[in-house]
């Protein structure tokens, strides 16, 4: 499931404050088109669908490795683009209206820190600031990017406190999550996105802290949805696991929790070593926690650590370090752990990846 949408509630919020100061009125939604809906059977083409989509209501793309330096340093890293269409202000024949908002984040996590260094952008597509390309990935906010081309993803960040100049080069087949791309977060058929994965990316590239610049390698994982309606109007928030497995396999589970913490819906994809994919139901998908951590800053626990049961393969989920979460009140305001964690299974490392747990210090709303 992807999520990060929720990064930018507050500034669609504050794009539709904008919309009414140059429409003279906020836009209800007369005359204007409706959000795009996730079409069951639709067949995904590529690299047409790579690209934006922008009559639905959001999108994002969403990178997350595992890194190391020479001297064996462990970073995770992550950077997430985001698309969202606020559908205000779309009649207004002003270059200013906010048809398409675009937003960016980007983190590093070091063990050595004990905690994330994070940053974010946004801005309005359009005037040679911002955009998401619709041909292919192609998205970038000023300085910072995300693009395919010549078969490999590329991120460039510069961020206050960390740059990245990264490049991900698929090593196997892209992933199609639920049934052939359609993705169910829900009990309606409408709570749905269109989804697919690029696991197994092989990283290369520098990054630099404090103008040092160190050459890493690495494992990632990549994910693309597009919704315009995600959740049922019982969920708080969800827990997501993306593991690139030793064996060279993959597994995405997720839960969204109601208010009760319990389980509503749930779902995966498990790809095997041997290339065979595994769409999994609701009823083949476990999260049970087994530690938590308490923020200091926030107050918020989170249970940093999970056993995770999905499609018959059960791993244990352990932070790089505890410390990962993602405090945005300062921008955003929104708070969430995102972090890089080890896979276990029988008590030895059996793949590395990444956990988020959103919904945790308060309700998520869209």
């Amino acid at each position: 499931m992807k999520r990060r949408a929720f990064l930018a509630l507050p500034l669609v919020a504050a794009g539709h404050a904008l919309a009414q100061t140059v429409d003279g009125r906020a836009n209800a939604g007369g005359g204007v088109a409706a959000y795009g809906h996730v079409e069951p059977g639709r067949a995904l083409r590529f690299p047409r669908d790579h690209g934006s989509h922008p009559d639905f209501h959001t999108e994002w793309w969403y990178v997350t490795g595992w890194l190391a330096d020479a001297a064996g340093n462990a970073f995770g890293v992550q950077v997430t683009f985001f698309r969202n269409r606020p559908r205000v202000a779309e009649a207004n024949p002003s270059a200013f209206a906010p048809r398409q908002l675009v937003f960016a984040h980007a983190a590093l996590a070091d063990p050595r820190r004990g905690r994330l260094r994070h940053d974010q952008r946004a801005a309005r597509a359009g005037f040679g600031l911002a955009a998401a390309g619709e041909d292919t990935t192609q998205a970038w906010i000023d300085d910072w990017s995300l693009a395919l081309a010549d078969d490999a993803y590329t991120a460039r960040i510069n961020a206050r406190e960390f740059a990245l100049d990264l490049r991900f080069a698929p090593t196997q087949p892209l992933l199609l999550n639920g049934d052939a791309g359609v993705s169910r977060k829900g009990p309606a058929p409408a709570q749905a996105s269109h989804y697919y994965s690029m696991p197994q990316l092989a990283v290369t590239g520098t990054v630099t802290v404090a103008d040092t610049s160190v050459a890493v390698t690495g494992t990632a994982w990549l994910d693309h949805e597009w919704s315009s309606e995600v959740m049922a109007p019982s969920v708080v928030g969800w827990d997501w696991a993306g593991i690139n497995l030793a064996d060279g396999g993959a597994l995405m589970a997720f839960r969204m929790r109601d208010e009760r913490g319990g389980a509503l819906w749930a779902g995966g994809t498990l790809r095997g070593a041997d290339g065979h994919v595994r769409t999994l139901a609701p009823g083949e998908v476990r999260f049970t926690p087994s530690r938590s951590w308490r923020s200091a800053r926030t107050g918020v626990e989170y249970p940093v650590a999970m056993t995770v049961v999905a499609g018959g393969v059960e791993l244990a989920l352990e932070p790089l370090f505890d410390d990962q979460e993602l405090d945005s009140r300062a921008s955003t305001g929104t708070i969430y752990w995102e972090g890089a964690v080890r896979a276990r299974a029988s008590g030895h490392e059996s793949g590395r990846g990444y956990l988020e747990l959103t919904g945790y210090g308060a309700p998520l709303r869209m």
